[in-house]
Order: structure tokens, then sequence, then C-alpha cells
């Protein structure tokens, strides 16, 4: 019965509740009378007094209604319907009253009104709260609210934890901070704890979530806290603006959750705007693979450069549809232009960049998924290598000013058909930078955060589903790097160039992925299960190294590296191969794509690429 309710169609329950509080009215009038005279049965009070049976509950439901006492979702109702209560049942005894003045009337004690009032005012407003409790039990309300603590007890911290209070998704239970002067103090009846208490909170007092609120903090500073917060197993979010909680327009879409990106720790370096302009201002821009993670972020970081121009080049209709729908939906005069094709055709990829009077090329389409093209040597090589090939010989052709190759750390003495073919793609860029006037250059970088096929994502999704999370090997390390990051410095470096530079990025410090695991785990309020922990929420489980996949990632081939203008790009100085022996891998590919030989493709990798090293099958 209670969920045939829930599911009722609002009007219904509507008038349900009007009702109720049709019968609520008559029968506070009827046990005032009652309570004035001391007598269950005032007959000769009752039927004199039959007008005030029937104009009281016209009034007063007419004055609900008025008042939006039936607009509001019975399952969010709060404080608010008190005051609203108190008005209307006000104002319909007043009412009563006047016509009782008006018209002199004698048999109805004055009396009554006040009591009807007390009387009614607590049966119209327990019964919302009593129906409310029967449709969405009490015990399922509370357990929507989680407690929670908040880290930083000074203006931000408070202002928020008022907030909160009127919550229905947070229940505030304690403060943590790191000023040992607030450490035990009491604010707004919450107790101020230092951080190693953070452990006994969640024990004793069921924590769920860690709210941060110290918005003054630097994004270095709010890195550090956060990562000595990841090894406690507790949801962390953050604080929205200040300016929000002051407003009084803090919801729960605005707090953040945190994620991988926020404990980082990298230090923000500002970009050169006129490195970020010169390739692009009003210049007339393609982005292959324009609908991937990296591409989609070229797209959107070009866009507000101001270019002419901007040619979104995708072989995924859906994606280029979403990159499309996105910048076009933006009030700009910039022309854009999706191309459903693929950097195989060269026919149709000749044309585009002719009609369009393109000037510069970030190329971002590949097949990057290792394992993937582990299992389809032919294809992903033939698409990666074949796909540059072709761009590169139309800048050439076409004297395009500018091409820039997005690749990968895999292409540094790689151990799987992958990060070869995007090897042999930085090959061709350099062999075509001796004989043309195009600008040809690379710029390689480690792992995105979110991209596609990132363990990030995968791992967000697999603890959503109870786990378990799955790493490959206990010892594993990847650089990441956030996606705007990446591409901002792909957008610097390609314009630094002259000619044939492989340009690499600084990632940081790697991460051990295991530990990227952990610290998601905790992030998400869940425990790992491990021999210290039995009783956890999460296994995690080695599975293995995948084909053709390495327990670290480097950057260089070489030794020779020189620092660039930017403090984030170097540049490698490393060993090239002859036009000719570009030509002759390229016509070899074509032809063994005709075959299907996969061990005509190794062998060619195995051969032209340093450091490559597989199995031929």
């Amino acid at each position: 019965m209670k969920l045939r309710l829930q599911n009722l169609q609002r009007v219904y329950k509507q008038i349900i509740m009007s009702f109720i509080d049709l019968f609520m009215i008559l029968f506070s009038l009827y046990f005032a009378f009652i309570l004035r005279l001391g007598e269950p049965f005032p007959v000769e009070y009752l039927l004199p007094s039959w007008w005030v049976f029937v104009l009281t509950p016209i009034i007063m439901i007419l004055l609900f209604i008025r008042f939006g006492m039936y607009r509001s979702v019975l399952q969010y109702i709060g404080i608010k319907v008190i005051y609203t209560t108190f008005n209307a049942t006000t104002i319909s005894c007043l009412i009563i009253g006047f016509f009782m003045m008006f018209f002199r009337e004698s048999n109805m004690p004055r009396s009554v009104l006040p009591i009807f009032w007390f009387i009614i005012n607590f049966t119209a407003i327990s019964s919302r709260f009593v129906f409310k409790g029967f449709l969405y039990s009490w015990e399922s309300f509370e357990n929507l609210r989680k407690n929670t603590i908040i880290y930083g007890a000074g203006d931000a911290g408070v202002q928020l934890e008022e907030s909160l209070r009127k919550s229905d998704s947070f229940h505030p239970i304690a403060f943590i901070d790191d000023d040992k002067n607030k450490q035990g103090t009491i604010l707004n009846y919450l107790e101020v704890f230092p951080v190693n208490q953070i452990d006994s909170l969640i024990k004793n007092k069921d924590a769920k979530v860690l709210l941060f609120a110290v918005p003054s903090a630097s994004d270095i500073q709010r890195a550090d806290i956060l990562k000595r917060l990841t090894k406690f197993p507790i949801e962390v979010k953050l604080l929205p603006s200040i300016n929000n909680i002051v407003n009084g327009n803090l919801l729960i879409d605005n707090i953040k959750h945190v994620d991988v990106s926020d404990i980082l720790g990298r230090k923000p370096v500002i970009p050169k705007k006129d490195l970020l302009e010169k390739n692009i201002s009003r210049k007339n821009i393609l982005i292959t693979g324009a609908g991937g993670s990296i591409g989609s972020e070229l797209a959107r970081q070009i866009f507000k450069l101001n270019p002419n121009k901007l040619i979104l080049l995708d072989n995924s209709e859906f994606n280029l549809y979403n990159i499309h729908l996105e910048l076009s939906s933006k009030a700009n005069d910039i022309q854009i232009i999706p191309s459903l094709c693929t950097t195989t055709n060269y026919y149709q990829l000749k044309q585009i960049i002719n009609s369009n009077n393109i000037h510069t090329i970030y190329h971002a389409a590949a097949y990057k998924h290792v394992p993937m093209v582990e299992m389809n040597v032919v294809s992903g090589t033939h698409n990666n290598v074949i796909g540059t090939y072709n761009i590169a010989r139309i800048c050439d052709e076409l004297k395009v000013e500018n091409m820039v190759l997005v690749s990968t750390d895999k292409a540094v003495r790689p151990t799987n058909v992958m990060g070869a073919s995007k090897r042999l793609s930085e090959l061709i860029l350099q062999a075509y930078s001796e004989r043309s006037k195009c600008c040809f250059s690379m710029v390689r970088f480690g792992n995105v955060l979110e991209s596609a096929g990132s363990v990030v994502p995968l791992f967000r999704k697999q603890i959503k589903s109870g786990g378990p999370v799955t790493v490959t090997h206990r010892n594993i390390t990847r650089y990441f790097m956030s996606i705007p990051e990446a591409v901002e410095l792909v957008l610097q470096s390609g314009s630094m160039a002259k000619g044939g530079e492989v340009f690499v990025l600084d990632m940081g410090e790697p991460i051990k992925i295991i530990d990227l695991a952990y610290k998601m785990i905790h992030l998400s309020g869940l425990t790992p299960i491990d021999n210290e922990n039995p009783d956890g929420d999460i296994r995690i489980e080695f599975s293995g190294l995948r084909p053709g996949e390495k327990l670290y990632e480097e950057l260089l081939i070489g030794t020779e590296v020189t620092q660039s203008e930017h403090p984030r790009i170097m540049q490698a100085k490393e060993n090239k191969i002859s036009f000719d022996t570009i030509l002759s891998c390229v016509n070899a590919i074509k032809k063994a794509r005709e075959t299907q030989d996969e061990k005509v493709v190794k062998e060619l990798l195995l051969k032209h690429i340093d450091g490559f090293t597989t199995e031929l099958g």
C-alpha cells in the first residue's frame, strides 16, 4: 500500500491531503466545542453553529491552496510548513471571528476559536509529518543524511555547517582543523577535532563524508591536505565558492566530489598567451580525432583562442556530433565544420584541407588502447602510421603552415605495437621536416586522466559496481596529467617548433597504480580488502601484465634533451631515418593490410623502431 501511494501522481496526493485537512478541520472544531463546554455531545451549541462547520473548511482549504501548502513536495517538507500553517489558520480564525461579530452570533462561545486555533495547528502540521513518515519512513529519511565532518573551522566552515543543517543529504557532526588554538573548542554546538582523530570519528560517530571547507587554500596546499585525507576510508567532497554560501545558493550539486586530479599536487604554470595564439588566432585549424578525449579538449581550447575556422574531423559519427553540438551552441562567429572522415582516406582528407585553406593541423586521431592494438596489429598499425603519413604528405603538397602530432610516452623503446606505430609516426614527420616547407613537430606525453581507456574511469566503474578493482601488477607505475593541462602544453609546444622537433612534456613523478587504486577507494568512502582489513568493502585483484604492457613508461629515447622557453616543455634530439625508408615502410604496411599479414608488420617495426621488442607470433 505504501509503495502504491508513493507512486501516485502528485495531483492525487494533493487531493488525498486536502480530504485529510477537511477531516482535521471538522474534527478540530468539534473537539474545541467539547473542550470548551466539557460535554461529549453539546448538541444545543452545535446545531445553531452549523454555519461555522461549513464556512471554516471552505475558508481554510482555500487559504491552504493560496499559501501553496499543496504544492510542497511531501517527501521534502520541513520547518516552512509550520510557518505557512500558522499564517493560514490565523487568517481563517480572524475571518470567522469577523463573521461572528458582524452577525452578532451568540450561540457559539467566543473562546472556541482560540482553542480551535491551537488544535488545528497541531493536527494540520502533525498530519503532514505523519503522512511523510508513513510514505517515506523516518528511518530511510535519516539514512539519507550522511554523518558529515567539516574540514576547516573558519568562517567558511561555520557558514557551510549552518547551510547543511537545512540539507536533506548531509548531517554535520564535527569540525576538523589543523589550528591547535581551535581544537577542543565548540562551534555551533559542534566540537573541533585535530586531523588525527578522523579515524575515531569514522568509527565512533559513523562519519561517511568529509567536506573540505578551506577555500583560501592554494592549489598546492589543498592537494597536500587532500593527500593526507586519502588514507582515511571516507568520501571527501569540496566546498563550492564562498560566495555561493554567503548568498544562500548552496546546492547539493554545487558540492564537488574530490577526484584524482585534485590530489596530483602539480603546481600550475600560467600559459604563455603569445604561444597559445601564435598558430591559431584568426587562422583555419583542423583537428583530427576531434571527438576523442584529447581531440575534444583541443577543440574547446582552440575555440577560445579565436580561430577563423575550425574543422572537426573524426570517423566516429557519435563523438563528432557531440563535440560539434557543444561548440556550435556557444554564441560565436567562428565557423565550425564537422567532417566525418578517416585519416586513412587520402583523397577525402586532401579535399577537406584544400577547400578549407587549413593553416594548422593538430593530429590526435589514433588507436591508442594497447591491448586492443596488440590484438589487431595490422588495423592498428595501418590506422596510426598511414593516417599520419597521409596528413604529412598533404601538408607538404598543399604547403600547410604547421602540423603537430599528438604522440605518447609508449613510443619510447616500445614493448607493444601501439607504441611502435606511434614512434614510426614520429619518424614520418621527422623525415618530412627535412624536405618540406611545412613546420612539423610532435608532442610526447604520458597518460591523461579521464581519457578513453584510462585506468581512472575503469577504477571508478569497478568501485561503483562493488569491485573487484583490477591492477595488472603490484609495482606498475604510470605518469599522469590532466587533459586540459596536456592540451594547453601541446598548443604551446607547436608554437615553439622550427621543424622536426620532438617535444616532451614534464609529467612530474610517476604514480604507482596500486596507490592510485587505494586512494580512489578511500575517496569513495570505502575500504580496500587486504591482510590488515579482511572485512573491507572493495577487493583489489592483480591480473598480470597485459600483452605489450610495461611496468613503467619512459619519455626519452636518448639522453640529449634541452629545456625550451616553457618550464614544462623539453625538446629531445633523437635519431631519424631517411625519407626513402619511410616510403618503403608505408608501402609495406599498405600491402600487408591487403593480405592481413601481421608478421610482415611486426618485422618492419622491429627493424626500424629502436628498442622495440615483441613476439612475432
